[in-house]
């Protein structure tokens, strides 16, 4: 859900910014380790900022100074955590405002804590709960990128009714809905596939997922 040029106030431009930066520098320095420590997830680090790009580069119009979109973010928030998610989703985010028209660079910190940052970090909570449950991987992706999407949707709403009143809230959430759930949903099935194609061909992949590994951990 980006939030266009111009359409927040400068203050609340600010304090989106102020929130994010340190959430995306601490992402920018794990990226670095793990590119060091684990090199055989390069490509895999590549492919959850690819997803992030292309599903969110999938613009439909929405609630005035917003649009509607899925986010790509359930993958790398599962993967590589909270931090990581944000400087992905940093990077796409710029490369949209700038070649895309896609968002804004005013509002980059509000579309980065709402998309990268703490729509991802519910989804993450989900996964975690759903791996803890004993529920297979394909099936826990499939929660927690729907629930990271939805729940960007609702951050988008909250940052608008902030800027433009709390009487909007409702209004932002119901114009979004006719959009978004679809593309959760959606979005949800298309990491549900990936994630039954990977478990059948690169299992080991997940070997370093948040929540998994403590899990195998558990059980040995």
């Amino acid at each position: 859900m980006h939030i266009m040029e111009g359409f927040l106030d400068p203050i609340w431009c600010a304090v989106w910014f102020v929130i994010a930066i340190p959430i995306v520098a601490l992402g920018a320095k794990k990226v670095i380790e793990l590119m060091r420590d684990h090199p055989e997830h390069k490509m895999t680090i590549a492919l959850s900022g690819a997803f992030i790009f292309l599903l969110s580069s999938l613009k439909i119009p929405s609630v005035t100074g917003s649009s509607s979109h899925p986010t790509g973010t359930g993958f790398a928030v599962v993967m590589y955590g909270i931090a990581t998610c944000a400087f992905l989703s940093t990077i796409v985010l710029i490369f949209q405002a700038i070649l895309l028209a896609h968002g804004g660079l005013t509002t980059l910190g509000a579309n980065i804590c709402s998309m990268g940052i703490i729509g991802p970090a519910v989804g993450l909570g989900v996964w975690l709960l759903m791996i803890k449950a004993g529920l297979k991987i394909p099936v826990a992706l499939f929660c927690a990128t729907l629930v990271a999407d939805l729940f960007t949707y609702v951050v988008t709403s909250f940052q608008m009714s902030l800027n433009f009143g709390f009487e909007y809230f409702v209004d932002y959430l119901t114009n979004y809905a006719v959009t978004q759930i679809p593309l959760a949903i959606v979005e949800g099935i298309l990491f549900f596939m990936f994630g039954m194609y990977l478990i059948n061909n690169k299992p080991e992949i997940f070997d370093i997922a948040q929540g998994v590994a403590d899990a195998k951990k558990e059980g040995a």
